[in-house]
């Protein structure tokens, strides 16, 4: 296995008002200028839905059944220590939320917030 490569986001960015992390290893995942919607839920609770998240892999695809109806999405892991941080929409099937399609869900309780 070779060595794991991972990107630091900047704090200092003017978008940004902090970074989203890993709560487990504290792994860089988001910035808050890349916030979509703060109003969903997930598995733990409430969870948050991003436009762009580094320093991830994606499970296999499967079509779940969501408050919204069927999506085909994606478990997403922590690519420094695995913890399922969330999931990300790879297909929708509803007219009205194809704005999720490639967009990432992280669950509040499973990232912390560094300013």
């Amino acid at each position: 296995m070779g060595k794991l490569f991972l990107l630091y986001l900047d704090m200092e960015d003017d978008e940004a008002e902090g970074v989203y992390c890993c709560a487990k290893c504290k792994t860089h995942l988001s910035q808050s200028g890349e916030i979509i919607s703060k109003s969903f839920q997930g598995y733990t609770g409430k969870a948050w839905l991003f436009n762009k998240v580094v320093n991830i892999y994606q499970g296999e695809c499967e079509n779940r059944n969501m408050t919204t109806g069927i999506h085909k999405v994606a478990d997403i892991y922590c690519s420094n220590c695995q913890l399922n941080v969330g999931w990300k929409y790879i297909k929708t099937y509803e007219g009205s939320q194809k704005y999720k399609e490639g967009k990432y869900i992280l669950e509040k309780r499973l990232v912390c917030e560094l300013k």
